[in-house]
C-alpha cells in the first residue's frame, strides 16, 4: 500500500479510549504496526492493537458509493457526485415537505474530534434539526451525568492514568480491563500485588482473577452494594470528617439513607458477604492513595446516574476526591468517548461541553459560526428515543449515521432494525459494508484511522494526534469531505465547513474557548511537539491540566456535592416467566459491535461466534449442553449463542457478548429502560430464560 513521504509514523490504536501508542511502518508496501512507549500503554499493545493494520487492506473494503434506488433493490456503485447530489435532493425534499425536524442525524464515540464538532455543527446549521445524538449516550452518559452532579465537570479521568501506578488501593466496579484494554492492568498491577485490588463484577472475570478482593453482586444491585460499603465507612470509623467539612456538602442527607443499608442487609439483597463488605472499606480507607473507578457494568443501568453517584459518595466520604494520589474516575469505552461528547454531537450541548439552551453558549458558538442564535435549535431527543421515533409521526423520516454500527449496538436490536427500515432515507459512512450501512439507502465509503488526521481525547482528557500514515484506496473520501459536499448543496458557504482537520481544530477551540472543555490553546503544532496537554487549555502557553480538583471543585463555591440516593433494583428484575439474570459485555479479541474486530482473521479465528456464558448447575436445570447451541430469551428477542459452562459466573446470571450480527445480536434481548436523568438504557441487566436451540 503506498504511503507518504514518511514511511514510519507515530499514532495511537484505533480502538479503545487508552489510546495506546503505536507506530505505523510501511514494509514491503504493506503497513505494519508496532507499539512505542506512550504514557497510557507503557509500550504494551493487546491483541487487537497487534493486528489493527489488518483494517487498512480488510476484506470488504468499500472504495465507491453505493446507492439503493427504492426499496428491495440492491445497492449498485455509482460516483461520488451522483451520490451526494442524490442525498442533498432527498433532504432538501424532506425538509421542504416536513420541516428540519424530518431528519436526524446519528454520530459515533469513534469519531475524531473534528469530525464530531463538525457533524454536531452540520446538524444545527446545514439541516437545522434538534435531531441528533450518538452512541457515546450508550457509553458514557450516566457517568459524566454524575460527575457534573459531583464535582460540576465530567472528565473520565481527573488525573493522569500513570497516577495509578502509585496506588495502595484501587476499586474497580464494572470493569474487565485484562480483556477491554489488556496494556491498563500495567497501571493496577502493582496495587494488585500489594493486596490492594478489589474488583466488583457478577462474574469471575480475568480482572477479577487478578484481584485480592472479588465482590459478586446479583447484576442490578451495586447502587446497594455502594449503600453497604458507605455504612461500613461510618459504622467502622474510617470517615473523613475533615475532608467532609471542608471540601463538601450534602453528606447529612446522604447518611439518613445509608444509615438503612448495614452491610448484613445488603448481604441479603447483593449475596456479597457483609464481611466482604467491610475488608474492601478498609483497604481503601487504609491505603495512603486509594482509587475507585467505574466502568460500563455498573453504569448501564435504568438507576444507572445513582449507582455511579453512590460510588463516588463513597469516594467522598472517605476523603479521595481532589487530592494528589487518589480519586474518583470513570474509565471511557471509545476510542474518542471523551471527546466525543464535548463538541456537539449530543442532543443537549455545544462545543466546549456546554448547554445548547444556555443563552451564553448560543451566542459565543453563533458567533464563531457566523449565524443568528436564534437559528440554532433547541434540544433534541436522546439516542434510544431517537432511534424509536424514527419513521413515526413526529419523528425523523431520513436518517444520517456517522461512526456507528446501529442494528447491532442498539439495545432492543430487533425493533430498532424495523424503525430503520420504516425510514424513507437512511445514509451511512463507513468504511466496510457493516450491518447498518447493508440496509442503507446511500454508503459513503470513507476513510479509517491510518489513513487521516486528526485529534482525539482520550480517557484521561489528554488531547492527542492521529497523523496520516497511509494513503487511502482511490475513491475513498473522508467524513469531512462528506460533511462538507453535503453542506454546499444544502447551500452552506463551502468555507464554513472545512475538509482540513487543522483547519476544523482551530474552529474547535475558538467554539470551545471559555467552555468547561475548554481546547483554545490546544494547536496541532503544539501536539506534533509532543506536548502533553490535558484539557482544559484556555491559551497558547497554558500548559494543560493534567489534574483536576486539586484546589476546588467546579461547582460555584468550589464544593464536591453528596448526591443521597437510594437502590430501586433492576427495572426488569426476574420473575417465573424469565428467571435468569443476563447481562452483556466485551471479550479480549473484538470491539463495540464487532464491524472492525470481526473483518480480523486472526481475531475471528480466536473468538468466532457468540457464546452464553452459564453455570453448570444452571445449565442442567435448564437442559442445555457444554458446547452445545442454546437459545436465550427475553420480552423482546431471542439469541442464538453456543454454550460455554463456567463455575465462576452466578447460578442466577447468564453472560453474552455483544459483538456479534444477525441472530447471535446479544442486544436482541437487552432492555432500552432509560435512565432519567443520562437517558442511558439499561445494558447490563435484563431477565430472560435459556433453552436448547
Amino acid at each position: 500500500m503506498p504511503v507518504d513521504a514518511r514511511v514510519e509514523v507515530d499514532t495511537h490504536c484505533p480502538y479503545c479510549a487508552l489510546q495506546c501508542g503505536m507506530v505505523v511502518r510501511d514494509e514491503r508496501a504493506e503497513a505494519t504496526v508496532a507499539p512505542r512507549e506512550f504514557p497510557t500503554n507503557r509500550g504494551g499493545l493487546c491483541q487487537k492493537g497487534w493486528t489493527s493494520a489488518s483494517l487498512l487492506n480488510a476484506p470488504g473494503r468499500l472504495t465507491t458509493p453505493l446507492l439503493r434506488e427504492h426499496r428491495g433493490a440492491p445497492l449498485r456503485p455509482v460516483g461520488w457526485t451522483e451520490a451526494l447530489d442524490y442525498v442533498a435532493l432527498r433532504l432538501h425534499e424532506l425538509r421542504d415537505r416536513l420541516g428540519p425536524d424530518a431528519v436526524g442525524v446519528f454520530g459515533g464515540g469513534g469519531l475524531t474530534n473534528e469530525k464530531a464538532y463538525l457533524l454536531g455543527k452540520f446538524a444545527r446549521v446545514a439541516l437545522g434539526t434538534s435531531k441528533i445524538d450518538y452512541n457515546g449516550r450508550f457509553c458514557m452518559s450516566s457517568a459524566a451525568a454524575a460527575g457534573i452532579k459531583a464535582f460540576g465537570i465530567d472528565r473520565g479521568l481527573p488525573f493522569p492514568v500513570a497516577d495509578l501506578a502509585a496506588a495502595d488501593a484501587i476499586l474497580l466496579v464494572g470493569a474487565n480491563v485484562a480483556e477491554t484494554m489488556p496494556p491498563f492492568m500495567r497501571h493496577v498491577r502493582p496495587a494488585a500485588d500489594k493486596g490492594g485490588l478489589i474488583v466488583v463484577d457478577p462474574r469471575r472475570t480475568a480482572t477479577a482473577e487478578a484481584a485480592s478482593l472479588h465482590l459478586q453482586p446479583a447484576p442490578g444491585t451495586d447502587l446497594a452494594l455502594a449503600l453497604g460499603m458507605l455504612h461500613a465507612v461510618v459504622a467502622d470509623g474510617h470517615v473523613d470528617h475533615q475532608y467532609i467539612a471542608e471540601r463538601t456538602t450534602g453528606f447529612d442527607e446522604v447518611w439518613r439513607i445509608a444509615a438503612a443499608w448495614w452491610p448484613q442487609r445488603v448481604e441479603r439483597i447483593t449475596g456479597v458477604p457483609a464481611a466482604d463488605q467491610r475488608a474492601a472499606v478498609a483497604l481503601l480507607a487504609r491505603a495512603r492513595n486509594a482509587y475507585v473507578l467505574t466502568a460500563r457494568g455498573t453504569e448501564q443501568h435504568a438507576s444507572g446516574v445513582a449507582t455511579v453517584s453512590a460510588w463516588i459518595n463513597l469516594c467522598l466520604s472517605l476523603g479521595l476526591c481532589g487530592r494528589a494520589g487518589s480519586g474518583f474516575g470513570c474509565l471511557t469505552g471509545q476510542g474518542n468517548g471523551q471527546g466525543g461528547r464535548e463538541h456537539g454531537q449530543k442532543a443537549d450541548q455545544l462545543p466546549g461541553y456546554r448547554k445548547i439552551d444556555d443563552p451564553a453558549a448560543r451566542s459565543h458558538v453563533a458567533g464563531v459560526w457566523g449565524i443568528d442564535a436564534a437559528e440554532l435549535p433547541g434540544p433534541g431527543p436522546s439516542a434510544y428515543e431517537l432511534l424509536d421515533s424514527l419513521g413515526t409521526a413526529n419523528g425523523p423520516k431520513a436518517l444520517l449515521v456517522f461512526g456507528s454500527n446501529i442494528v447491532v449496538s442498539a439495545p432492543r436490536a430487533g425493533h430498532i432494525a424495523d424503525r430503520l427500515d420504516s425510514l424513507e432515507l437512511l445514509v451511512t459512512s463507513d468504511f466496510v459494508l457493516s450491518e447498518t450501512a447493508a440496509v442503507a439507502d446511500v454508503v459513503f465509503p470513507v476513510t479509517q484511522w491510518a489513513e487521516e488526521s486528526g485529534t482525539m481525547t482520550n480517557l484521561e482528557g489528554r488531547i492527542l494526534l492521529r497523523g496520516k500514515a497511509i494513503t487511502p484506496p482511490v475513491g475513498v473520501r473522508s467524513d469531512l469531505d462528506v460533511l462538507h459536499g453535503l453542506a454546499v448543496r444544502l447551500g452552506q458557504p463551502a468555507e464554513r465547513f472545512p475538509v482540513d482537520p487543522e483547519t476544523a481544530f482551530a474552529e474547535l477551540g475558538r467554539a470551545s474557548a471559555g467552555g468547561p472543555a475548554d481546547y483554545a490553546g490546544v494547536s496541532y503544532d503544539r501536539l506534533r511537539a509532543g506536548e502533553a496537554l490535558h484539557w482544559p487549555v484556555p491559551t497558547a502557553d497554558h500548559p494543560g491540566t493534567p489534574r483536576l480538583f486539586l484546589d476546588r471543585f467546579a461547582h460555584p463555591g468550589g464544593l464536591a456535592r453528596f448526591q443521597a440516593v437510594d437502590h430501586v433494583g433492576p427495572a426488569e428484575p426476574p420473575d417465573p416467566e424469565f428467571p435468569l439474570h443476563a447481562t452483556t459485555g466485551r471479550v479480549l479479541q473484538h470491539y463495540q459491535s464487532g464491524a472492525q474486530t470481526r473483518r480480523v482473521p486472526a481475531l475471528m479465528n480466536a473468538s468466532p461466534e457468540a457464546f452464553v456464558e452459564v453455570h453448570p448447575d444452571t445449565a442442567q436445570r435448564f437442559d442445555v449442553q457444554d458446547g452445545q447451541w442454546a437459545l436465550v430469551e427475553s420480552r423482546r428477542g431471542t439469541v442464538r449463542a453456543r454454550v460455554r459452562c463456567v463455575t465462576t459466573i452466578r447460578p442466577d446470571t447468564v453472560f453474552l457478548p455483544f459483538h456479534f450480527p444477525g441472530a447471535q445480536r446479544a442486544n436482541l434481548l437487552t432492555n432500552p429502560a432509560l435512565e432519567p436523568t443520562s437517558r442511558m438504557p439499561e445494558f447490563k441487566v435484563c431477565a430472560v430464560r435459556l433453552g436448547a436451540a
